[in-house]
């Protein structure tokens, strides 16, 4: 056999530099020209959509991904807004349609109800929920080609033709608007505060729970219990209730009417928040003139004994009338309640806590 040709060492070495290096130039070349590839079949693609304005701005994903995790909502029942609330004259509105931000808008739905937004002009939404003027809208954009299969968003930043209403022991009552995600304190605070005759609860009344009433106890500080400061929608009605007052009026240091913030208000503390009683005072002529299903019912006191602890102290209930005569009054018996009636009528609340 002839002999293969020996090669020197040096070429040996470049030789098999070349084999080693071979492999790896072909797999660059390759990954060099798939980018290149993509790109124009992504852009031959394109050239064939040929979609109208905006729409190659949400013709790929028309939806954002739907989440795997269930959304879990924090309110309650009773703390859920009424979803056929319609909208109306006055309310404020912001509109965004999904990836086209030049479309974002806010307004203020107009005294005909209309709203006008960019590239399809006025639009009627009053007397619609905020679904169907989404739906509206979406149908204003589709059928306009100004967007290809829109999705619009909805919502009310305040809410001025439902308003919420309050009642009842409050500096300003009236109806009050809806400025974005209100709590029953905000719209307490809009309405002025507590007058000095409020009680110890509020009463609300959902929108879309008429029948049920939700009734949140006060405490001297709010801030104790923020548990109490429940969400309110547009259409509710809030109730600030009346504390109840119990007079005491007659021979007295400073007849007057008393909040009670407590349920054991007594004879004797009531005596002590008017000021005790004159020197000149009937103490065994002392009564106690309640309203009952039939009318005034007079029940007697046993003050002098009480003042002596010969005697029980006795509770009194809201809108008593706690009347300690004068011993030099020649009041007809028969006329008592008139009397104290009358004098619990010109007196003032005091608003000291008992």
């Amino acid at each position: 056999m002839p002999s293969l040709p020996r090669l020197s060492p040096g070429l040996f070495h470049v030789f098999f530099a070349f084999l080693i290096a071979m492999p790896f130039s072909i797999a660059g070349a390759a990954q060099d020209q798939s980018p290149k590839t993509t790109e124009k079949t992504a852009d031959k693609t394109q050239e064939k959509s040929g979609a109208p304005v905006f729409a190659s701005a949400v013709a790929a994903p028309a939806q954002p991904e739907a989440s795997t995790t269930p959304a879990t909502s924090t309110a309650t029942t009773m703390d859920e807004p009424d979803s056929n609330l319609k909208l109306g004259a006055g309310d404020l509105v912001s509109v965004s349609v999904y990836n086209v931000p030049e479309l974002e808008t806010k307004s203020r739905v107009g005294s005909n109800g209309d709203i006008y937004l960019p590239l399809i002009d006025y639009v009627h939404l009053a007397g619609l929920t905020v679904d169907e003027a989404q739906t509206v809208i979406e149908k204003r954009l589709s059928d306009g080609s100004f967007v290809k299969n829109p999705h619009v968003t909805l919502f009310v930043n305040e809410s001025a033709s439902q308003g919420i209403n309050v009642l009842g022991e409050v500096t300003r009552p009236g109806v009050y608007p809806v400025v974005g995600d209100p709590h029953l304190f905000d719209i307490v605070s809009l309405a002025g505060g507590f007058t000095e005759k409020a009680g110890q609860s509020i009463a609300v009344t959902h929108r879309n729970q008429s029948d049920k009433t939700v009734t949140v106890p006060l405490t001297r500080k709010l801030a104790d219990t923020p548990a109490n400061n429940i969400a309110v929608f547009p259409g509710d009605t809030i109730v600030v209730h009346k504390a109840d007052v119990v007079y005491v009026v007659g021979d007295v240091g400073h007849p007057s009417g008393f909040l009670m913030d407590t349920e054991n208000l007594t004879v004797l503390k009531a005596i002590a928040l008017a000021g005790g009683t004159n020197r000149t005072a009937k103490l065994n002529g002392a009564k106690i003139i309640r309203k009952g299903a039939s009318g005034m019912i007079e029940t007697p006191v046993e003050l002098k004994k009480m003042l002596s602890a010969k005697a029980p102290d006795m509770p009194m209930q809201g809108d008593d009338i706690l009347f300690v005569p004068s011993s030099s009054s020649k009041v007809v018996m028969s006329r008592t309640v008139d009397v104290a009636v009358q004098a619990a009528t010109a007196v003032g609340i005091v608003a000291i806590r008992p």
